[in-house]
């Protein structure tokens, strides 16, 4: 364990306590200038795109009140721009705050270690959704060639985790939209991973909104599908009575195979399969055993 912990620090996870140990530890005020709100930009590569706008309001309200009191982190551009490396709620708050400068620390870090301060920070205060996530992951495998291996061990999460997250960006484009805005989870999202025509994906995913469907449901509304390669969509699905599935499992103990049971409004109907003839004779006997 001691080993792989000296791993982490050595490759990613360093994060902005170790990068910019003063934004933690106190930062001395003769690090702090302050620049003008049209000289600073947001970083194209911070994976956090969603932010909650209300949040925002009350944090624009409070720098308002009592000015921006954590200074933004910056990272000079050969233009004389300054990307924001951290802070980008309080950029978005001071701009709602009409203020013309801003704190700022200024600090010339890699892209590479900025991209894991943007995400790991993200990470640990539980701001990105699952679609975001993945496309941090994504960001630094494709451009800085980090393995799920170190993202892993940077992050805190486990190799599989890492692994279905990026599994989500397979996904239609407008079903990772739904997974963004909050209508369904990740887990729906995942379960939507077996249909691999996007239109049918896109389809399913309504249904679970507006069905409000669990993520159980899901997959076995999926499952239905797959087993019957078809592309059409039962038109509803319900969560079977749990009195029905009793009856179903005492059925199967006694006949030995499965057995469903359907229940409309005016009628029902009990399926029992068999495979073959002797099957059938046997369930035969043991219905009629007593006439």
């Amino acid at each position: 364990m001691e080993k792989k912990s000296s791993k982490r620090t050595n490759r990613l996870g360093r994060g902005l306590s170790a990068l910019i140990p003063e934004i933690k530890e106190g930062i001395d005020s003769k690090d702090i200038i302050s620049i003008e709100l049209k000289n600073i930009y947001p970083n194209e590569t911070q994976p956090r795109k969603v932010f909650d706008e209300e949040k925002i309001q009350v944090l624009s309200e409070s720098i308002k009140n009592y000015g921006v009191l954590q200074p933004i982190v910056v990272k000079p551009d050969e233009n004389g721009k300054y990307m924001i490396i951290a802070g980008e709620r309080r950029y978005r708050a001071s701009k709602m705050a009409k203020l013309k400068e801003v704190p700022v620390v200024i600090k010339d870090i890699p892209m590479k270690d900025i991209m894991e301060i943007a995400l790991i920070e993200n990470l640990q205060r539980e701001d990105l959704n699952s679609i975001e996530e993945a496309l941090a992951y994504k960001g630094l495998i494709d451009h800085y060639k980090v393995t799920q291996e170190e993202i892993s061990e940077a992050v805190g999460k486990s190799r599989p985790h890492i692994t279905n997250t990026l599994r989500l960006l397979n996904l239609g484009e407008a079903v990772m939209k739904m997974i963004e805005s909050g209508q369904m989870t990740a887990g729906h999202g995942k379960a939507l991973l077996r249909i691999s025509d996007k239109e049918l994906q896109e389809e399913l995913a309504k249904r679970v909104i507006e069905e409000e469907l669990s993520v159980r449901a899901t997959e076995n509304l999926v499952k239905t599908i797959a087993e019957n390669n078809t592309k059409e969509v039962p038109k509803k699905i319900k969560e079977k009575d749990i009195f029905i599935v009793d009856v179903e499992e005492k059925l199967m103990n006694i006949f030995g195979t499965k057995v469903n049971i359907s229940k409309g409004k005016k009628k029902g109907k009990i399926e029992i399969e068999y495979y073959n003839d002797e099957e059938l004779n046997n369930i035969l006997s043991m219905m009629l055993e007593d006439n």
